[in-house]
């Protein structure tokens, strides 16, 4: 409801005397309502259909109200929004001038355009003193029924976290409390944890056995609570016993809204209270995908460590690794090709995420892509593997800086820049099995008539991640490849300008 308090404009319609003595009644001045008021219709309108009665009630005014009381103006008009001058009595708590409005014969039934009457208008502001008025004195128990959406005053009471009134009204004295939904299917516990307020869900949650009742859209006040980050009303609502792991109509559980913007302490509490991972939205998303898309680090971690299925696809088909390389997160793509996808999965185009990275031309992540591909080659090949390996050397995709490896890296590009010709790290590439994929990912790559001599470059380096896991020496695989491949001239090169420093090295770049 608009507060009468507003302002308003546009009065040409308005007499000068008019606009002057709605202007006083505005203003709380009674003396220039005296002067203006003589000989002018009391009752008289702005463009917004309040009166000199209407302020002089938002205003507290109770001088002002006698005044327009004795010159027997209509206490029962309503302006634009069906405010009548009763309701802002009790809206702004003015229980004496509520007391002379009645005794001037307003009409205690009166209701506005939201259908509210005097208790609701008392239960959203929690002025219970108005309330016990109108339930003792009145004796308008009779008001407590829904307005137009279907809300009681207990609903709206927890909708605006009024406890005192809450309390009052669940009173044996009283006795109004009801669960009773609104016409959006919203309990009290739906209203008081959608806005978040701590008190009334506790006191809720204490006083009903009401837990995970779902409105119109399938929503349960978990869900609500979590959609809209109020942290400490879904704990509570968790250790009441509320199931995370309800689905609304569009097939999204508390967890999807969570991951999707990134809320780090509220995921991990959903997780702690057994939250599924893997529930798919009516866009065959789960949490992870929504965590992924938004780049949110911190969930795509804890989604990860819950062991949730990396491997579900959206509508497009697409995993979480399709989405990354599209995205070209470096560091999303590292904690995904660590976790072990299944990079073959292909999406409705087709397309592997080495292609997805290829068609986007991210070349960092496509080196990636390939380097995991063949890491995950090399250690099918190994089953004996020592679980150990990567205790000391930390297993990377990412792009090579290390120092020890620097004069190694050097060397591989003099050798592609100066000394390889074209098409020969193609046959490189071959002998050490890089796959078809995997070279035409590399070869997308286009920076002129010498493209290949990049392309020669990243293999290598893609080469020497995996040569590296095995323990072997890079600069004698690299010098026995050349020679397999016809190519001595470069490899007697090689050798001849090969340093001391290009020996073995345990690190996995």
């Amino acid at each position: 409801m608009e507060p009468a308090k507003s302002s308003f404009n546009n009065n040409e319609m308005l007499l000068e005397t008019e606009i002057k003595f709605i202007e006083a009644a505005k203003r709380n001045d009674v003396q220039a309502m005296k002067l203006s008021g003589r000989g002018i219709n009391a009752n008289v309108k702005n463009v917004h259909n309040r009166t000199a009665l209407h302020f002089a009630v938002a205003g507290n005014n109770k001088e002002a109200v006698e005044l327009l009381l004795l010159w027997r103006v209509k206490v029962d008009q309503k302006d634009i929004h069906g405010v009548a001058p009763i309701h802002l009595a009790a809206w702004f708590d003015c229980l004496d001038i509520l007391k002379m409005l009645v005794r001037a014969g307003a009409d205690q039934k009166i209701c506005n355009n939201e259908g509210f009457n005097i208790i609701h208008c008392a239960a959203i502001n929690n002025h219970t003193i108005i309330l016990e008025y109108i339930i003792e004195d009145l004796q308008m128990k009779e008001l407590d029924k829904m307005d137009g959406m279907g809300h009681t005053a207990f609903a709206l009471a927890a909708e605006c976290g009024c406890v005192e009134m809450l309390d009052m009204l669940m009173s044996p004295l009283y006795e109004m409390a009801t669960t009773r939904p609104n016409k959006n299917g919203d309990t009290p516990l739906h209203l008081a944890a959608g806005n978040g307020h701590l008190d009334v869900v506790g006191m809720l949650l204490e006083s009903f056995e009401t837990r995970d009742e779902i409105n119109m859209a399938d929503e349960t006040a978990l869900y609500l609570a979590t959609e809209r980050g109020h942290e400490e009303c879904v704990r509570v609502l968790l250790q009441a016993g509320c199931n995370p792991n309800i689905l609304t109509l569009t097939k999204r559980s508390p967890l999807h809204s969570v991951a999707e913007r990134g809320d780090a302490s509220m995921l991990r509490l959903l997780l702690d209270h057994n939250a599924q991972t893997d529930f798919q939205d009516q866009h065959l998303e789960a949490p992870l995908h929504l965590a992924v898309k938004n780049c949110h680090i911190p969930a795509i971690y804890m989604l990860l460590e819950a062991g949730c299925n990396i491997h579900v696809n959206d509508k497009r088909s697409q995993t979480v690794m399709h989405l990354a390389a599209e995205l070209a997160r470096v560091d999303i793509v590292e904690m995904l090709l660590k976790a072990g996808l299944d990079l073959t999965l292909l999406d409705k185009n087709n397309k592997t995420a080495l292609g997805v990275a290829a068609r986007a031309d991210e070349v960092a992540i496509v080196d990636m892509i390939i380097k995991a591909e063949r890491y995950n080659a090399w250690k099918m090949a190994h089953p004996e593997l020592n679980e150990n390996l990567h205790s000391q050397c930390p297993l990377t995709f990412k792009l090579d800086h290390r120092q020890e490896t620097k004069q190694f890296r050097s060397m591989v590009w003099h050798l592609t820049h100066r000394l390889l010709k074209p098409g020969d790290w193609k046959r490189l590439a071959k002998h050490w099995d890089f796959t078809k994929e995997q070279v035409a990912a590399i070869e997308v790559q286009w920076t002129g008539q010498h493209s290949y001599r990049e392309h020669g470059n990243r293999m290598l380096l893609i080469w020497l991640h995996t040569v590296e896991l095995a323990g072997k020496s890079p600069a004698k695989e690299l010098y026995q490849g050349l020679i397999c491949t016809s190519n001595r001239t470069a490899a007697d090169r090689l050798r001849m300008e090969k340093e001391n420093g290009s020996s073995k090295n345990c690190n996995i770049s």
